[in-house]
């Protein structure tokens, strides 16, 4: 490698070096997205209320779901008087997923979910209706608690990433309105907070799901999660659902079979780094590609060809009988060593016999160049004579 490939080298080397320092060391930007998991701890994420429940419910288990509610309530043997927990800005239940938590709640369970919107099977099967303002409110929602016994003097107060939502109309036989935005309106048209009840146990919804995020428990507003939850404190276990969540991982590629088998990934990564190191070393030792080079072409005979056709082109005869003439003579003068001065009887039995033709065919051919050489003008036909004696001598 010469001197200014390296230089090349060296200095893209120290900018990629640089470039990758920079990355590693400027500060992160805030990621803003919801995610509700318990896992994340970005500002809409649920880290800190999954690990509170756990930490302040030490006499009750807490349990994490990571599959779709209706596996899981099929599938699994859950404790009877327990609670099942949904966090997230939205849900959209289908019908078995639906039908399946109303038996659990009919068997004495509850239900609390806390999103934006709830679907529109949810919502035409227990006929409620919610109004959702889709932009980003500009103005602080404090919600608050229609029981006297559970509101506080300082209440809380929300506003950055909060969509405003509430109930415009619920089936009144059978629920129970438990909170709302306060606000100068009237308090039955700001419901954020109901609780439905389906057999032996009971539904809770709540439209502000941003009040357990990581974001707000940390601003001291968490007594409003505390109090929401407060609902779910008589039952044994509490199931938390990690599964209906926008920030739940969720492989696309055509390989999450293999990747979610611990064996198979394993498997799958090795033959990755093993064809890595393959190429790394067989391209050291391969030689390199030996350029083709093509062989030098004898032009000498298209050249020959060239010149021929040229004189022909012009009907020049006699110069074309004259350098044939020549080029033979040379020809005898170079391969029987033959004086062409004087074309005569002697000349021919000379040439009859180190040739090994015959007398009268080389008496034929010495007398038509004699000839020829005799005459001033030659034609096309004298031309073609001459050539084909010349060739059947030759030959």
């Amino acid at each position: 490698m010469d001197k200014k490939s390296r230089n090349i080298l060296l200095l893209f080397g120290v900018a990629l070096l640089t470039i990758i320092i920079v990355e590693i060391t400027r500060p992160k930007p805030i990621n803003w997205k919801s995610s509700y998991t318990s896992v994340d701890k970005i500002p809409f994420g649920s880290y800190i209320l999954y690990n509170e429940l756990k930490n302040s419910k030490k006499d009750k288990a807490v349990h994490l779901v990571s599959e779709n509610p209706y596996q899981f309530l099929s599938d699994s043997n859950y404790n009877q008087n327990s609670a099942y927990l949904f966090v997230n800005s939205s849900f959209n239940f289908d019908k078995r997923s639906y039908e399946k938590l109303i038996e659990f709640i009919q068997q004495g369970n509850d239900v609390f979910i806390a999103g934006r919107s709830f679907g529109n099977f949810l919502k035409d099967s227990l006929k409620i209706e919610t109004d959702i303002d889709y932009q980003i409110t500009e103005e602080e929602i404090t919600p608050t608690f229609f029981s006297k016994s559970l509101q506080k003097d300082s209440l809380p107060t929300y506003k950055k990433g909060v969509y405003k939502s509430v109930f415009k109309s619920f089936d009144t036989t059978k629920t129970t309105v438990l909170g709302h935005f306060k606000n100068d309106e009237e308090a039955l048209n700001q419901v954020n907070f109901i609780k439905i009840s389906e057999g032996k146990g009971n539904l809770f919804l709540n439209t502000l799901p941003q009040a357990f995020s990581n974001y707000y428990m940390l601003k001291g507003n968490d007594h409003y999660a505390a109090t929401s939850l407060a609902f779910l404190e008589d039952q044994s276990a509490l199931y938390w659902d990690d599964y209906l969540k926008d920030g739940r991982k969720v492989i696309d590629s055509p390989m999450r079979f293999v990747l979610n088998q611990v064996p198979l990934q394993w498997a799958y990564y090795l033959l990755i780094f093993g064809l890595l190191v393959f190429v790394i070393f067989r391209g050291k030792r391969e030689q390199r590609i030996i350029p083709v080079v093509e062989p030098l072409q004898n032009t000498s005979i298209e050249f020959a060809k060239t010149i021929g056709d040229l004189y022909f082109q012009h009907k020049d005869y006699s110069d074309i009988i004259s350098k044939k003439i020549t080029y033979f003579l040379e020809k005898l003068r170079s391969q029987y060593y033959l004086n062409t001065n004087e074309l005569n009887a002697e000349f021919i039995d000379k040439l009859a016999v180190k040739s090994n033709h015959s007398l009268e065919d080389t008496k034929r051919l010495i007398d038509l160049i004699n000839t020829l050489k005799g005459r001033a003008t030659h034609s096309e036909a004298d031309l073609i004579e001459l050539n084909k004696r010349i060739e059947a001598f030759i030959l």
